[in-house]
């Protein structure tokens, strides 16, 4: 059989004279009627069945001129084994390969391309005949010879077993594999009209694309068979494509669809339930819809309880919890997750038992209870392991990966964003993630190359997921290495970002946060006054993509308009916090920005408790590696001692 692709191209590198001289005098001690065999053999591919060959050598279009029984196939094939070069196969009788590709390459390359079509069209003929019970089965090796044979067949053949193959990979969790072959068929047809087929290709095609991470392709295929199944007047099959939808990049993407959806769906059934799920969810998403959102979610829960159907109240669940996370209603968003859970352990619906894991984990995160968010990760990467999600199982990571940095465990942090940033399918947030990691152990030219990447167009998601960290990210790394030279793209995301129309709070306040900072570097009253208004609703809080505690942010905004009482309340909640949720480097850093305002305050015991302060800070990043915060406290003690 072919390998997962079926493709030949590396078979066009050349051989290397020596070795091919070696094979070419084994090859030659071989009787005639032995190469041209085991030559119909290679083309079967590099295993093969005693069987198969024998229809083929049988075919009065092969070069012998009688037929050869199977006794004399026996012998010509002992002649191959004792010659080493093919070799039986342990796992079944009349079972063969060849000792090393490179005789199975040499023999294929002894035949002339008019004879490889005819012979990979004869074995299509074969194959159907020997398997027409079990076809599905021998699907991949029927894809790759149809491809072969297309000059001769043409694309029927190609677009039905590359079609079925991909439709075995998608049913096994092989993405890449079944994204391959339904690209082919889709290719195949390319010159077709749109019709059934098609939809069904495509519809396919989407899914594994969507589980590889390709959003922009997979809202580009689903929207063109939605549309071609509305105007066809197949109105159920046109809702199936936008009811479960488990990417929150694709219901995004698809959200004109999904609006059209709503106007379709039958008042209060189990389809109206379901796209009204999707549908709240992307008015969750976008500005001032947060009240539409929970309308839409009511709704869908409202017909999932009247109805019994378990599986649409876990997703609209999941869903609800999502929203209130987006928005920053993090009890809330915790309590449906965890019912969501709950259900999840009923219904196999494991997209969604995704969902609510990870926004668990992120509500404990970002409120400071982080105790249990590694056992929601840990349920999350099993989940997304069984599914081989390659988009998932990244996501599941971030959560730890995230954790681990707030704790000042470097090495850990490292270690698991690297895995998620060498899965090109999903780095929204990781690379946030790296380059604050980066910059804060002095790796400042690794944590501009994180930067960078950040800034760099990224087709694979929308837009916004990418702007809004970026703008924390610049703000953070101004506050810790004090450069100022990107203060305008900071600026220029966040006017982008506001454009948006999915501008999320959860996304807003981190642009708020960045610019805050920047505004704290300025020494901008006036500006640090605008930031405040809108970060102050978030104390208690810590950034859910990029590590920082707003209430230090706070604090400094506070001890940049002169406030500088009000500016001592928030920094002592922010050690409070951290403190509690045992997230170190942004202890050290409160502790020391805590210390510089009660050095210009200078009320009594001022001095002595600012000194207390460095000290810690210095204990604390000296131990975690934090290489620019030593050198700002040990700059503040020296001024001290002067």
């Amino acid at each position: 059989s072919q390998d997962a692709t079926g493709d030949r191209e590396s078979w066009d590198v050349r051989i290397p004279e020596g070795v091919r001289e070696v094979i070419g005098r084994r090859l030659n001690r071989l009787t005639d009627r032995c190469n041209q065999t085991l030559t119909i053999a290679a083309v079967i591919g590099r295993e093969f069945e005693m069987r198969q060959l024998s229809r083929l050598v049988d075919d009065p279009s092969a070069e012998a001129e009688e037929r050869m029984s199977d006794d004399r196939l026996l012998e010509v094939l002992e002649e191959g084994l004792k010659a080493r070069v093919i070799e039986e196969m342990p796992d079944g009788i009349g079972v063969y390969q060849f000792t090393h590709a490179l005789i199975q390459q040499t023999l294929f390359n002894e035949l002339t391309t008019t004879r490889r079509v005819r012979l990979h069209a004869r074995i299509i003929e074969v194959f159907e005949e020997l398997y027409k019970d079990s076809i599905e089965t021998h699907s991949v090796d029927l894809a790759y010879h149809a491809a072969e044979a297309e000059a001769m067949l043409g694309s029927e053949k190609l677009v039905r077993y590359s079609k079925m193959a991909g439709e075995r990979a998608l049913a096994s969790y092989a993405y890449e594999d079944a994204s391959n072959y339904l690209q082919r068929a889709l290719t195949a047809r390319q010159d077709q009209p749109m019709d059934g087929e098609t939809a069904q290709i495509m519809l396919g095609l989407g899914s594994a694309q969507l589980a590889t991470g390709k959003i922009t392709e997979t809202v580009s295929n689903l929207s063109k068979v939605f549309d071609y199944y509305v105007e066809s007047g197949e109105t159920s099959k046109a809702l199936a494509i936008v009811e479960p939808t488990h990417s929150s990049d694709f219901i995004l993407g698809m959200a004109d669809a999904i609006a059209r959806a709503v106007e379709l769906a039958p008042p209060d059934s189990q389809q109206a339930g379901r796209v009204l799920s999707n549908h709240g969810y992307i008015l969750g998403y976008s500005k001032d819809g947060y009240e539409s959102a929970k309308k839409a979610f009511d709704s869908a829960l409202a017909i999932a309880r009247r109805l019994g159907d378990t599986t649409l109240e876990l997703r609209t669940l999941a869903n609800y919890a999502s929203i209130e996370g987006v928005n920053l209603q993090l009890q809330k968003c915790l309590e449906k997750c965890l019912a969501a859970i709950r259900l999840s352990e009923v219904v196999d619906d494991p997209y969604y038992k995704l969902r609510a894991h990870l926004w668990a984990s992120m509500s404990l995160y970002v409120t400071g209870e982080p105790d249990n968010v590694p056992a929601h990760a840990e349920e999350m990467v099993k989940t997304a392991e069984a599914l081989r999600d390659r988009l998932w199982l990244a996501r599941s990571k971030l959560p730890t990966a995230m954790l681990a940095a707030s704790r000042g465990d470097w090495e850990a942090a490292r270690n698991i964003n690297d895995q998620v940033l060498s899965d090109s399918a999903w780095g929204a947030g990781a690379v946030e993630s790296r380059a604050i990691i980066e910059f804060e152990t002095g790796n400042s030219e690794a944590g501009q190359a994180y930067l960078d990447q950040l800034l760099a167009e990224h087709p694979s998601r929308l837009g916004v997921r990418t702007v809004a960290p970026t703008v924390c990210v610049i703000g953070i790394a101004t506050r810790i290495t004090g450069r100022a030279d990107q203060f305008d793209v900071a600026e220029a995301a966040a006017r982008a970002f506001r454009s948006m129309p999915y501008a999320a709070p959860h996304l807003s306040v981190m642009v708020e946060a960045g610019l805050a900072l920047i505004s704290v570097e300025r020494s901008d009253a006036k500006a640090a006054a605008e930031r405040y208004s809108a970060l102050e609703p978030r104390t208690g809080q810590f950034g859910m993509f990029v590590p920082i505690a707003f209430d230090r942010v706070l604090g400094l905004l506070a001890h940049t308009m002169g406030n500088l009482d009000i500016s001592a309340g928030h920094f002592e909640d922010a050690l409070a916090f951290c403190r509690k949720a045992g997230y170190r480097p942004e202890l050290a850093w409160s502790l020391c920005d805590y210390a510089d305002m009660l050095l210009e305050r200078a009320d009594d015991g001022d001095g002595d408790k600012a000194t207390g302060m460095l000290d810690e800070s210095l204990a604390i990043s000296t131990e975690l590696g934090m290489r620019p915060l030593m050198e700002r406290v040990l700059s503040r003690r020296e001024i001290l001692k002067a």
